[in-house]
């Protein structure tokens, strides 16, 4: 144990040697967060809506029809009222359309100043509700329905920020930046350098070896987990009304996983470069395409969609989302965690046997 003790000491000693890195590993997460926190926002279609109707007179219908045979919405059915909250926080729809008892009556201006329609949206991503809430306020006025017939409700997110939805979102690409590709290219730059034989064959056991590279970007990853939930908190306005405990437990999950992304690629390449280019081609570009961190997983094609559950940061940022935003406890992020610990344990397994592979 004194000589693990040793080699993680040694390679933190490095890594705090060297301002290059300690710049990347710390200055690019707050960068990122500022940036996207700040600056980026996407259109979206094809938002799951369901509707709750206790009448469900002819013009209703009419309505449900015309929304549902556009592309902006997917009517995925009716909802009781008391089901109108769970069903938004399950994540399977992102609007719920409220329509009046008397809605025929109000909307012929036979029942005065009462609202004929109400939108219910999740806030938790401002994109979907923001434009799920100008869609469907135009499509209604041009069916007959006045605006100031219709009543917004923006749950989760009411200011719309658009920081709300991109938080999440980069911290599951910080990690992976810097579990995976630090992690990787730390083990490969021994091999490229030659130095890692003259450890193999020291008094350590090989996986050791290991954990000393990995450990040190483990605590400086949980320096950035704290942060960029700083940062999130105090500079962008997210509101972090979930489980503190469930943000930092799968948040922890994650950043093991990406180490064993950093692990994996380090078993396949032999120069840092090459290290680089894999983690960037197979680690960032899936990550901000099929994670739901710049575009909905909704918009994505039916042949590429299954892709998106192959991606761990798809996992982490809905869990993420859930618990940052929607104010859930731990118990609501169940199936996110157990999706994650299952990779996770996966990766490590598999990243470890390639390594002994290698070394043998």
């Amino acid at each position: 144990m004194n000589r693990l003790l040793y080699f993680i000491k040694k390679e933190s000693l490095h890594i705090l040697r060297d301002i290059r890195t300690l710049l990347v590993v710390i200055g690019i997460p707050i960068l990122l967060m500022l940036l996207f926190g700040f600056a980026i926002s996407t259109d979206v279609n094809n938002i799951n809506v369901a509707v709750c109707a206790p009448v469900r007179a002819e013009s209703i219908e009419k309505v449900i029809s015309e929304m549902d045979n556009s592309e902006l919405f997917t009517f995925k059915g009716y909802v009781n009222p008391d089901e109108i909250d769970r069903a938004l926080r399950s994540g399977k729809v992102g609007i719920v359309v409220v329509f009046a008892d008397d809605y025929d009556r109000i909307v012929s201006g036979r029942i005065p100043d009462e609202k004929a329609v109400q939108i219910v949206l999740d806030g938790s991503n401002p994109n979907v509700a923001a434009s799920g809430a100008a869609y469907l306020t135009a499509m209604l006025g041009g069916m007959g329905s006045e605006a100031g017939l219709v009543e917004n409700h923006i749950l989760y997110n009411p200011q719309m920020k658009s920081a709300y939805n991109f938080v999440p979102g980069i911290l599951g690409l910080i990690f992976i930046l810097v579990c995976a590709m630090m992690t990787s290219i730390s083990i490969v730059r021994e091999k490229e350098l030659g130095t890692m034989e003259v450890l193999l064959v020291s008094p350590v056991k090989p996986i050791w070896i290991i954990l000393s590279k990995m450990v040190p970007y483990f605590l400086l990853s949980c320096i950035n987990l704290i942060s960029t939930l700083l940062i999130a908190k105090f500079a962008l306005g997210v509101p972090m009304t979930g489980s503190i405990f469930g943000i930092i437990f799968i948040s922890l999950t994650y950043i093991l996983l990406s180490l064993g992304f950093g692990l994996l690629v380090s078993t396949v390449t032999d120069k840092q470069m090459v290290a680089l280019l894999i983690s960037g081609m197979i680690l960032m570009l899936p990550i901000m395409m099929f994670s739901g961190m710049l575009f909905p997983v909704e918009n994505l094609p039916a042949v590429l969609k299954p892709f998106s559950y192959i991606v761990p940061a798809r996992w982490y940022i809905d869990a993420m989302r859930k618990l940052m935003i929607e104010g859930l406890e731990f118990s609501g992020v169940i199936l996110e965690f157990s999706i994650l610990c299952f990779m996770t344990v996966g990766i490590l397994r598999v990243a470890l046997m390639k390594f002994n592979d290698r070394l043998e």
